[in-house]
């Protein structure tokens, strides 16, 4: 999220449960005592830069959708934005499955992709397209 707000991107989170969101809200506001990341919850002013949400909505026009938890978007989000980051644990065989759906779904409408994994503490690309 700060690289986003670095790039002067707008992002919206979407998770699918509540407690999950407000877990996130919490955090982001905790997370380190020498910054702070505008953010808001659903419910609490579309207009920042990070929006939070269960919901379907793109309420604060974002360039970067980012998916937690098997959150899914329509092909029209999907398409409304930049960037999709689609976020899930690589041990998770049924979390796996799911994104690996959501990377045809997404190669399919010609959304660009991806697919990072987490290697001895680093990020590697590991495909694309």
């Amino acid at each position: 999220l700060e690289r986003s707000l670095e790039r002067g991107w707008r992002v919206t989170v979407r998770g699918t449960s509540d407690e999950r969101m407000s877990s996130l809200d919490a955090r982001l506001w905790t997370y380190r005592d020498e910054s702070f990341l505008p953010h808001a919850a659903e419910g609490r002013g579309a207009a920042q830069p990070v929006w939070l949400t269960v919901g379907g909505r793109l309420d604060n026009d974002p360039d970067t959708l980012i998916l937690i938890d098997g959150a899914e978007a329509s092909d029209m989000e999907l398409s409304a934005v930049e960037t999709t980051a689609v976020l899930f644990d690589g041990h998770d065989a049924a979390a796996v499955a799911h994104a690996r759906g959501q990377w045809r779904r997404m190669a399919d409408i010609g959304q660009k992709s991806v697919y990072w994994a987490q290697e001895g503490g680093r990020w590697v690309k590991k495909a694309g397209n």
